[in-house]
């Protein structure tokens, strides 16, 4: 691995969902899936839930899959202090995209390109598709999950279209929310190593 470390970070149930179910345009987290960002509700308590807010600020690009990208209605075309926002997409559409998003359709050349706009910081990664695409390449170095006490019991996984592999895991950071914080915002923040 050269350059910048590339993460994926996702928040998810407790039963491995990333949104509720029928997730759409007009749903983007579908039923009952905003439950899950909760804990961003930051308000004025210190503790690790602004830790790790902060730590995603100071990212210095973005890689997403076409779906997040687009139920996330582009992001306005800046996801944080315009840092440049890779999509992962079959597909190149014709129009140009807005601030600062690129479109690149191999992975290893998106997460190159993402790398090499890092420079010695952190990408973080968005979305199941481009998180298990960028695994499944090789260039996924850590996985950072923020898991909350909760079962949606349906919608999508994080990890559903895996292929039967083993991929071996080092847990290198736990952060848990004090009991103090109201219980709707409680969350437990795990980063993973992935090992090749």
């Amino acid at each position: 691995m050269t350059g910048a470390i590339i993460r994926l970070d996702m928040t998810m149930s407790l039963d491995g969902f990333v949104a509720g179910p029928r997730d759409d345009a007009d749903a983007p987290m579908g039923v009952g899936g905003f439950r899950l960002f909760n804990w961003l509700d930051l308000r004025d308590e210190p503790g690790p839930n602004r830790e790790v807010y902060r730590q995603h600020l100071a990212t210095r690009a973005v890689i997403a899959g076409r779906r997040t990208y687009e139920l996330a209605d582009h992001w306005g075309g800046d996801h944080h202090d315009g840092v440049p926002i890779f999509i992962l997409t079959h597909d190149v559409p014709a129009e140009p995209p807005p601030g600062s998003v690129r479109f690149v359709t191999d992975v290893g050349d998106c997460a190159a390109q993402a790398r090499a706009a890092a420079g010695d910081a952190a990408v973080m990664v968005h979305g199941a598709g481009a998180g298990q695409a960028l695994l499944r390449a090789g260039e996924l170095d850590e996985l950072e999950l923020h898991v909350v006490p909760v079962l949606l019991g349906q919608g999508r996984r994080l990890f559903d279209e895996l292929p039967a592999e083993t991929v071996e895991l080092e847990l290198v950071r736990v952060l848990t929310t004090p009991d103090t914080v109201d219980a709707a915002r409680q969350v437990m923040h795990l980063r993973y190593r992935v090992h090749r």
